[in-house]
């Protein structure tokens, strides 16, 4: 900084600026999973939502079950599937790495196993559609397991994602907790 009265101290010339404007590798990518995890946590409560206002409209039957069908059982469970969004999302802001995992773990139980689960549960149905072209459920005119298998497609790639980036953001986290305890 120059002083009003004297001239401008040796070194601050204004000509180091690029090596104080760089950020640490790890921050850098620590910020970019971290959007990338937020923007698969969003579509994850569009997917979310859809399942859960399915098992509403059926369970307080606000539409005749030949418009929206009986949910499958996987999902249910699902539904806890938001569990581990929320501790993803609370792990964030401090970079709280047991929060991160205990959201990887429960992803894989309570999004992935269900999702698993509904394939296996819904595949014989959907075998006798591709074979008879017989439906037998429906949401809103369109076979209800059609409707379920790509719901299940695109939940499938969003926690996969989410488990990936956290995995990633993970390791930028812990080699940076890493170094500061080195030095």
């Amino acid at each position: 900084m120059t002083s009003r009265a004297g001239p401008r101290a040796a070194g601050t010339d204004g000509s180091d600026f690029k090596q104080r404007e760089k950020v640490a590798p790890q921050y850098q990518m620590s910020a970019s999973l971290k959007s990338e995890i937020k923007k698969l946590t969003v579509v994850h409560l569009v997917i979310w939502l859809l399942i859960a206002s399915q098992v509403t409209i059926a369970h307080f039957k606000l539409y005749s079950h030949d418009v929206v069908a009986m949910p499958y059982q996987w999902e249910y469970p699902y539904l806890l599937s938001l569990l581990p969004s929320l501790l993803s999302s609370l792990a964030m802001p401090r970079n709280n790495i047991s929060y991160l995992v205990i959201s990887m773990i429960s992803a894989g139980l309570f999004s992935v196993a269900p999702l698993i689960f509904g394939a296996m549960e819904m595949f014989p149905v959907a075998q006798q559609l591709y074979r008879h072209g017989k439906a037998y459920r429906f949401i809103f005119g369109f076979s209800a397991v059609s409707v379920m298998y790509l719901l299940m497609v695109i939940a499938i790639q969003v926690h996969a994602g989410q488990i990936y980036y956290s995995k990633k953001l993970l390791d930028a986290w812990f080699d940076s907790t890493q170094e500061k305890k080195k030095k």
